[in-house]
């Protein structure tokens, strides 16, 4: 029989690049906080009606690319010709916007008169794209969402909270571009969007099928197309910064000026639209210079001011990005970045006979609640054995306990890399712990090698 393997477009993260994941997160919420960001968790799935409503229903994302999560007794009335009710249409989760904008409006997080609410999550995504390196099925993401305020200064810290992300988890800046744009808004977009429409039917010789037919359902995302041909022909149309409103450019305008202010390098890319039609005015990308070929973003975002009204809320600014996990492991890999080993053990016991077993147990489990990491033999291994499974676990000292060591009530405590060893009286735990820490620590605690 055939060994069953993870479904195809999901990968298992084993324990050198899961401990690296925590990090990643870890990094990111630190890095996120001192901006004013903190954790949200919200579900894996959701009524589909929020990202037909929020994401749009002619964007990619939603016709084509929806996971659809469905009970078996769900199931089982669909294939009677039934017919499920709207909120047991469940759909997993695309993208993180629109859960956790629909999590703000659902408990009303956003206050009247009060500051804006500064929102950060991280976690699995699940699109039904065709699998390729850097594009999974199910892929990991870590976001922030700012719902209350549609200040520039918002945008502008945004965009620089996520490249001194990048810069923290090891993506040297040289090897990254980051992209700016606007997209304007329900009161200069339609135009442009007529314009650009309009640009694509008189140009549709030269572009594929799929750009032609966004000219009826989203002509901007004709920007977006990667094939060669179709880039040279929308590098032509027109621009949406000629385009702006007042009130766009002005805010515009302000977001680079904050920009510049602090010397962050960026370049104005007025072809830059991002994929999904929430999306108002300043939109950005940060793609990874060589090394990834056309799947070279690594995260973007922008201003999605009409969102929250959208999927009905009220009506609340909000700004926000993502980042994709796997991208920036693809990034850091190619400047020579790999995984550090996942295993590290502070100590390891290792006895010389079984009869010290009991005794060494009871040790291990009091270093543990110290606050150690440590471990034992569970196989009955010889010393010597013993000795390569620590070496193997990456421990760094090894108390050796034996019926000499016990009859004399001394541990022997082995460093791992200089071979020093010493003897520890057993019924002083601080006594052994203090080895753990360094030499000096271990001098002060009358310990002589």
């Amino acid at each position: 029989m055939a060994s069953i393997q993870s479904a195809e477009g999901t990968f298992d993260l084993l324990p050198d690049e899961a401990k690296f994941w925590q990090k990643f997160r870890d990094t990111a919420y630190e890095v996120f906080g001192r901006y004013g960001y903190v954790p949200i968790e919200t579900p894996i799935f959701e009524q589909t009606s929020l990202f037909v409503r929020g994401i749009g229903e002619a964007t990619d994302v939603v016709s084509k690319e929806m996971f659809t999560a469905i009970s078996g007794e769900n199931l089982k009335t669909l294939m009677g010709g039934g017919h499920i009710k709207g909120k047991s249409q469940l759909s997993l989760r695309p993208e993180g916007t629109a859960g956790v904008v629909r999590a703000v409006a659902q408990h009303a997080l956003v206050t009247q008169g009060g500051a804006p609410v500064k929102l950060a999550y991280a976690g699995p995504m699940f699109r039904a794209e065709r699998p390729q390196k850097g594009r999974q099925r199910q892929f990991n993401q870590v976001g922030i969402e700012c719902l209350g305020a549609d200040d520039p200064t918002i945008d502008a810290e945004g965009i620089i909270m996520l490249m001194r992300f990048y810069e923290a988890i090891g993506i040297p800046t040289g090897a990254m571009r980051l992209l700016v744009n606007s997209m304007g808004c329900e009161n200069c977009r339609p135009a442009y969007r007529e314009a650009v429409r309009t640009y694509i039917l008189e140009h549709a010789d030269g572009l594929c099928e799929e750009c032609q037919r966004r000219a009826d359902t989203n002509p901007l995302r004709a920007f977006d197309c990667k094939k060669e041909d179709c880039r040279a022909v929308m590098a032509g149309a027109p621009r949406i910064v000629d385009n702006l409103c007042d009130d766009c450019h002005d805010h515009y305008d302000a977001v680079k000026a904050l920009l510049d202010d602090t010397g962050l390098s960026y370049v104005e890319d007025y072809t830059l639209v991002r994929g999904l039609d929430y999306y108002t005015r300043t939109v950005f990308e940060v793609q990874v210079i060589e090394g990834m070929g056309s799947q070279n973003a690594i995260g973007g975002g922008g201003r999605y001011d009409k969102l929250m009204a959208e999927i009905g809320g009220a009506n609340t600014p909000g700004f926000g990005f993502a980042l994709g996990y796997e991208r920036c492991v693809l990034a850091l890999q190619a400047h020579g970045f790999a995984f550090e080993p996942a295993q590290k053990l502070d100590f390891y016991i290792a006895c010389v006979d079984d009869s010290v077993r009991p005794l060494a147990f009871r040790m291990l489990q009091k270093l543990r609640d110290i606050g150690y990491k440590g471990d034992i033999d569970h196989q009955h291994r010889s010393l010597k054995g013993q000795f390569k499974q620590a070496d193997k676990l990456r421990a760094d000292y090894v108390v050796v306990l034996g019926p000499d060591e016990v009859a004399r009530g001394v541990a022997k405590v082995r460093n791992m890399a200089s071979h020093n060893e010493v003897e520890v009286p057993i019924d002083q735990a601080e006594a052994i712990y203090q080895c753990f820490s360094d030499s000096a620590a271990a001098r002060e605690a009358g310990v002589t090698e």
